[in-house]
């Protein structure tokens, strides 16, 4: 299998990072004002980073995609639930980051929502059909005008203008939190999909946790910005009013197309985990169709209740993952089911949702994982098994 060099994971995750779905959550931080909504977005990308990152060292180090280190906690047909939940949600948020991607770009050059979802779409299967590890120069070429076309946009939101007041307290400090956490915390099951393919994966890694998490913060802040200083949160129609008409298509399309490549592809591989005769490329194509129909055909601009549903299934999962692999050093992959780490993770998933309705500084993602790791130890220990 061809390596990947962490200088090569760095930018596939800076792609993941540019993202339409970053910059309209960073615009929900507004009413916070910019001092604490950067408090927020620091510490909320701090604790979904560490999780992050922990997660994709697992798979690095195992040499095992983000569903099959799964099974090493919960058994290889328990992990199979996992791996069922992923695709499910993977092939959503490629239907929403389409549907995102669509919807921005229709405004700067209006031709239906239908047509920019289906030339996003098709898009998104040419990076499928060429390979992470053979994209190499159009990857480069890609990141390093992503770059330059996100300078830009910073610099159109954030030149000039005074910040206006912050309007009332629509979202609390805890609330706003959470929702920096969310964003890594979704990519926890998708990670290991490419570390597992890095020749130093330490490195690799760290590489990509780091430019993820910066540049995560980067969108997060270009959204909030934009709702405090130009008192809009439509960043198309910001960068086109700022003359940036070709400038602006180009940011819409191609940070939609590397962000939601990840998702797609990731769908495939996490197939793999279901069952070995299918092909993780073909399922990816076919979870871009699916993507792009469902952007065509649904409304898609409120995800924050989908993220929250993410945020309560994986959470608890990562939790379990830690506490065995880090700290335990089990591995049930031999096993079918690890009936007690499922049981760990399904009281997990009601301590989330329960946690949901106490307003932390923290956020709830942090105690809940905290909670179930303490839980997952606990049981664990209580129930010897083998090590193998």
């Amino acid at each position: 299998m061809k390596r990947t060099s962490a200088f090569q994971n760095g930018l596939i995750w800076f792609g993941a990072g540019v993202s339409l779905a970053e910059i309209l959550t960073g615009t929900y931080f507004a009413p916070l004002g910019m001092g604490k909504g950067l408090a927020a977005i620091f510490i909320g990308h701090v604790i979904g980073c560490v999780l992050f990152f922990l997660a994709g060292l697992i798979g690095g180090r195992e040499r095992k995609s983000s569903m099959e280190t799964v099974k090493m906690s919960f058994g290889a047909k328990g992990g199979m639930l996992f791996a069922f939940l992923n695709v499910v949600q993977l092939v959503g948020w490629t239907g929403i980051m389409i549907y995102d991607g669509a919807l921005a770009t229709n405004s700067i050059f209006d031709v239906g929502i239908a047509v920019w979802s289906i030339v996003i779409g098709v898009m998104i299967v040419i990076w499928i059909a060429i390979g992470v590890t053979n994209l190499g120069l159009l990857n480069k070429i890609t990141m390093a005008l992503l770059f330059v076309l996100t300078v830009v946009l910073s610099v159109v939101v954030f030149r000039g203008n005074n910040p206006g007041a912050s309007a009332g307290d629509a979202i609390t400090f805890g609330m706003a939190v959470e929702n920096a956490v969310a964003m890594p915390l979704s990519w926890l099951p998708v990670i290991s999909d490419y570390t597992r393919e890095s020749d130093k994966p330490f490195r690799a890694t760290l590489a990509s946790t780091v430019t993820y998490g910066l540049v995560s913060c980067w969108m997060y802040v270009i959204g909030m910005g934009a709702a405090i200083y130009t008192g809009g949160s439509d960043i198309a129609q910001i960068m086109l009013k700022a003359g940036l008409g070709v400038s602006a298509l180009l940011i819409m399309i191609l940070s939609t197309v590397t962000t939601t490549f990840l998702d797609a592809f990731s769908a495939g591989v996490s197939c793999e985990s279901l069952s070995k005769k299918l092909s993780g490329k073909t399922v990816g194509i076919i979870a871009t169709v699916i993507g792009t129909v469902g952007a065509c055909l649904f409304n898609m601009d409120n995800i924050m209740g989908f993220l929250y549903i993410i945020g309560s299934v994986f959470a608890p999962m990562i939790a379990v993952q830690l506490t065995t692999y880090f700290i335990l050093r089990k591995d049930s992959f031999a096993a079918a089911f690890d009936w007690p780490n499922l049981l760990v993770w399904a009281v997990g998933f009601a301590v989330y949702r329960l946690m949901m309705h106490v307003d932390l500084p923290t956020g709830y993602t942090l105690p809940s994982v905290l909670i179930t790791m303490v839980l997952c130890y606990v049981v664990n220990k209580l129930v010897p098994r083998g090590a193998k």
